[in-house]
């Protein structure tokens, strides 16, 4: 009777059992992430592992986050440029995107309805894949006049509401003017700089993560 009872209650806890270790399987599973970006996310004037991805999957690993990031960022690229390579830069199997683009369209003056357009395009497709988004604001320098960095610092936030997606509202911040922490050209951070930026987004991208994976079906 008892060998029964235990193969009966052995059967009916094993199916319990599988399942608890599919959900642990995919819970541990390192989320695939793309930094979607231009020169300020590639790494311009550095070493490929002092970039930005490269130092903040290692800052999100030794907190126990395992995640796999992809370098997408293009010096010299717009958002236009960064919505016509979407398709190749953000490949199958993408669970997550931090989207850091327009740097280069602010400081080219480019049109904002133009920027708005194209973050538009690249959320909505992102959006229809089932990626998840953590945008990444900019703000435009002042030599283009307080009325073109009102419409143009407008665009992020608006986006954010607008698609449900977390927003941080400044990627250098902490960084910007800050001559300590960018090369030569005043534009690019060195690797100091890029380790204050990490520090200071790693808890938004902390909870970004979270979700992602609290979302795994």
């Amino acid at each position: 009777m008892f060998a029964h009872m235990l193969v009966l209650s052995l059967t009916l806890l094993a199916p319990a059992m599988a399942c608890a270790q599919a959900t642990s399987v995919r819970e541990a599973r390192p989320v695939k992430m793309v930094v979607l970006g231009d020169s300020l996310s590639a790494g311009f004037g550095l070493s490929g592992t002092a970039a930005f991805p490269a130092r903040l999957q290692k800052a999100l690993q030794s907190k126990g986050m395992e995640v796999d990031i992809i370098n997408a960022g293009v010096s010299g690229d717009t958002t236009s440029g960064g919505r016509d390579r979407l398709d190749w830069s953000v490949p199958k199997g993408t669970e997550a995107v931090i989207l850091e683009l327009g740097a280069n369209d602010a400081l080219r003056g480019v049109d904002p309805k133009v920027t708005r357009s194209a973050l538009t395009d690249i959320l909505t497709r992102l959006k229809a894949r089932g990626i998840a988004v953590l945008l990444c604001g900019m703000v435009a320098p002042p030599n283009y006049g307080s009325d073109y960095a009102a419409r143009f610092n407008a665009i992020y936030p608006d986006l954010a509401a607008s698609f449900g997606v977390p927003l941080y509202p400044f990627f250098l911040e902490g960084v910007a003017a800050e001559a300590r922490f960018n090369q030569a050209d005043g534009l690019h951070p060195t690797a100091e700089g890029i380790d204050v930026i990490v520090k200071n987004i790693l808890p938004t991208v902390e909870a970004f993560l979270g979700k992602v994976t609290a979302q795994r079906s």
